[in-house]
């Protein structure tokens, strides 16, 4: 890993690096806790959200990680029936908390890009598909 993807920080015990990859894992847990969020997005695929599963949290999260303050870009499928502006202001917040909490950064801004909407029978389809 290279010194730039790194958060260095000087203590008088020596030097704690923070990975951006961290960050990105911070914000991809705290965004899955939101009620209303189907999954990460890994981006449009010939102009179909792709959905990816929960077990990297780091996919769907860019991140951009200064000295002391960080931004970050979510993205994201919503379920369907959800009121997306609530989402998207409880996913920012606990993003926000989190990220400053555990890391100590602070976070100048959380930017949430709805992909794609979770329709019930989506759902359906995909219990089926794992059953099998």
């Amino acid at each position: 890993m290279d010194e730039k993807s790194l958060v260095k920080t000087e203590t008088g015990l020596g030097t704690v690096k923070i990975a951006d990859e961290v960050v990105s894992i911070i914000a991809g847990l705290a965004a899955t806790e939101i009620e209303g969020i189907a999954g990460m997005s890994g981006g449009l695929v010939g102009g179909i959200a792709e959905m990816l599963g929960r077990k990297n949290f780091s996919k769907g999260v860019k991140v951009e990680v200064g000295e002391r303050e960080a931004a970050v870009d979510l993205f994201i499928i919503v379920k369907y029936g959800v009121r997306i502006p609530d989402v998207a202001l409880a996913a920012q917040e606990n993003i926000k908390r989190a990220i400053e909490n555990m890391t100590g950064l602070s976070v100048v801004e959380v930017n949430v890009h709805v992909q794609g909407v979770n329709f019930p029978e989506d759902e359906e389809k995909a219990e089926e598909v794992r059953v099998r």
